[in-house]
């Protein structure tokens, strides 16, 4: 694997440098007062950059409401160590609120046998890091598993089988929606729980997406972090969310927010005008991602066949 950003401008290879240190050191912080052996010898193993900058086809045009993230591969010692909430939750907000760091970052959390089971099996997804992505910092004898094909038919069941049950899901989840929307009009609980649900036909939506094209699916709510690995890896999903008009970017966050306010927060408010227009949205994710899952079965049927 590489291990340098020099592709990059300095400003950006400034942010990623940044950004390394916070995570090495709140996770210094997170594990420096532990009793448990494996808790007070935690190591960050690896960390890696993948996806379009490590590729090199960003996109930075914030003013048009579309910058790419930084996405980044934490390797752990330990499978507690991926827990977001026990060690990484203080290290993304303070990342999120670092006025030096101009554009999003989103980071993912495995142990290193996760990802070399995954390489071992020839899930797209980590071979496409192993072959792409960047080392920022790594110690010693963390080296990956080299990668083992996948056969086309092997990939294709898998595939096949996630696109199924996932859509069947997304369908099940907008079924609700319909209904709850029926009866929002001058109830705000039916208003809350059709954002919830319209949250989870999106997070659901995303899932079949990238278990399709990449056979993974990270442990995040997140939507905002799942439409940004979507739409790395087909920018055609960017079409179903409208986001530079100043209202089209507060309704993805109302909704990115639902997973939690609209449950538990008292002060959470959403509009039926916002809710027809997330909708809306959300239905056109749903019809893209159906197409373009259908593309990509079809290729492997066709590469199975040869």
């Amino acid at each position: 694997m590489r291990n340098d950003v020099d592709h990059l401008p300095v400003l950006q290879q400034d942010e990623l440098d940044r950004v390394t240190q916070t995570l090495m050191g709140e996770f210094a912080v997170a594990t420096a007062r532990a009793n448990q052996p494996w808790k007070k010898n935690g190591r960050i193993l690896k960390i890696i950059l993948f996806g379009s900058y490590a590729r090199t086809d960003w996109v930075d045009e914030p003013e048009n409401g579309y910058q790419s993230d930084f996405d980044l591969l934490v390797i752990v010692s330990h499978p507690d160590l991926t827990d977001i909430a026990d060690y990484w939750y203080i290290a993304e907000d303070k990342i999120l609120r670092d006025t030096a760091v101009a554009r999003p970052v989103n980071i993912i959390v495995h142990t290193l046998d996760e990802v070399n089971q995954g390489l071992s099996r020839g899930e797209y997804f980590w071979v496409d890091i192993a072959r792409d992505g960047i080392v920022l910092y790594e110690l010693p004898g963390s080296a990956l598993a080299a990668p083992k094909p996948l056969t086309a038919a092997d990939a294709c069941e898998m595939a096949s089988e996630y696109f199924s049950a996932k859509l069947a899901d997304i369908d099940r989840w907008l079924s609700t929606v319909d209904f709850q929307m029926e009866k929002s009009a001058d109830d705000v609980g039916f208003q809350k729980l059709a954002a919830f649900n319209l949250h989870q036909a999106v997070e659901t939506t995303y899932a079949c997406f990238l278990l399709v094209r990449t056979l993974y699916f990270p442990r995040s709510h997140n939507i905002k972090f799942l439409r940004s690995l979507a739409e790395d890896s087909d920018p055609r999903l960017i079409e179903a969310w409208p986001r530079a008009a100043r209202i089209d970017r507060r309704r993805f966050e109302l909704l990115k927010r639902a997973y939690v306010e609209a449950r538990y927060s008292a002060s959470y408010q959403i509009s039926n005008e916002d809710l027809d227009a997330i909708s809306t949205s959300v239905r056109a994710l749903r019809d893209i991602v159906d197409t373009v899952s259908r593309e990509r079965l079809a290729e492997l049927k066709a590469e199975a066949a040869r």
